[in-house]
């Protein structure tokens, strides 16, 4: 099997790897969109965080790679045999990278229950699809602006409960379907509606490179990769193996990392500012603060946390005029940032002298 390209290896484009990174240690941020024209390395970085992810316990002969430490989220198969057998045997694979055709059908995406063996022989039996396939790995989605939008809001929506349910004819199976959804697509060909859009938790816009030296490291590398991929590999399996580990303990990390009433406030005034509809960005820049703090080692979100997950979250919900750029600029962010910090400080400042006032005047009536 030929070596996947190494995602250290990728040159630039920080801000779609960061985005990645966050969505594999905590998977209930929501998905990354990955938007930019043909040649950016947006499917090569997708499998490269794959191979990046580390093994998991799995329930052995599970179809659908239950987690045998979560009764919580077992398929309906692995219910039944917990509770006839009392455990359930564990064995452990790597995470799968699973891709989405885009002529997929909804049965394919959620798989199939036989009506006709649930009728003659009583038995219920469930076909997996793509989803059963995804779950606990990466579900790439290429061209996602392409596929029917009923499939797209079924993928949203697993993403979103992290189960898959199938109901035909009185007849029910449900499995965990709890995945790191990644979609890309070219502008250029379509966009998605403004509704499904707003269902991704992160959007990233990205370009080619124009820096010459860059450009030169990126063909040099590639050339290098397609001579010898084994090779190309192993030059880069010591940063690979590093960030694998950082991925890792930052899983476990996630956690224990806290956020105060005050960061809680700030998200809330920064996504007001920018008039954003419903609170599902407030929502999502506060996972990703938790993400990235825990990725960088922190226990505590900070103001810098707040603004890696307004860069992720925001853009792609902002409001827009028709031939109007709806990109969102480092200096307009770090402006609505400041203002937030400032409107946060004058609120608890009055809260305090009204909490003041009020202790004074209960003194005088006592």
């Amino acid at each position: 099997m030929t070596a996947v390209y190494p995602f250290t290896a990728i040159v630039g484009q920080e801000r779609m790897k960061r985005a990645l990174i966050l969505n594999a240690i905590n998977p209930q941020i929501g998905g990354v969109l990955i938007r930019g024209e043909r040649g950016t390395a947006k499917s090569t970085t997708a499998r490269a965080l794959a191979a990046l992810l580390p093994e998991i316990e799995i329930v052995d002969g599970c179809k659908f790679g239950c987690d045998p430490n979560k009764p919580m989220f077992l398929c309906t198969n692995c219910q039944e045999r917990l509770q006839q057998e009392g455990t359930l045997p564990s064995a452990v694979r790597r995470i799968r990278f699973v891709d989405l055709p885009v002529s997929a059908t909804e049965d394919r995406v959620v798989g199939t229950l036989d009506i006709e063996k649930a009728i003659k022989k009583g038995e219920r039996h469930f076909e997996p699809g793509v989803l059963a396939a995804a779950n606990r790995g990466l579900l790439y989605v290429d061209e996602v602006n392409l596929l029917d939008d009923h499939v797209v809001d079924l993928l949203l929506d697993s993403a979103a409960m992290g189960v898959n349910v199938v109901e035909r004819e009185g007849i029910s199976f449900q499995h965990p379907a709890r995945f790191i959804l990644v979609g890309t697509m070219n502008p250029e060909e379509g966009d998605l509606r403004p509704q499904l859009l707003d269902r991704f938790a992160h959007a990233v816009d990205i370009e080619g490179i124009r820096d010459p030296k860059s450009r030169v490291a990126i063909v040099r590398r590639r050339l290098d990769y397609d001579q010898n991929p084994e090779g190309f590999y192993e030059a880069w399996r010591q940063q690979e193996e590093a960030l694998s580990v950082e991925i890792r303990r930052a899983r476990h990390r996630l956690l224990m990392v806290s956020y105060t009433e005050r960061d809680m406030y700030l998200v809330a005034h920064l996504t007001a500012s920018f008039q954003v509809d419903g609170h599902r960005a407030d929502i999502v820049i506060l996972k990703t603060a938790q993400a990235n703090a825990a990725f960088e080692g922190r226990l505590e979100v900070n103001e810098h946390d707040i603004m890696v997950g307004a860069e992720l979250a925001l853009p792609h919900r902002l409001k827009r005029q028709p031939f109007q750029d709806a990109s969102l600029q480092p200096a307009q962010l770090q402006e609505r940032m400041e203002q937030a910090q400032q409107e946060v400080d004058a609120e608890q400042m009055r809260a305090a002298q009204a909490g003041a006032t009020g202790d004074v005047k209960k003194k005088r009536m006592s």
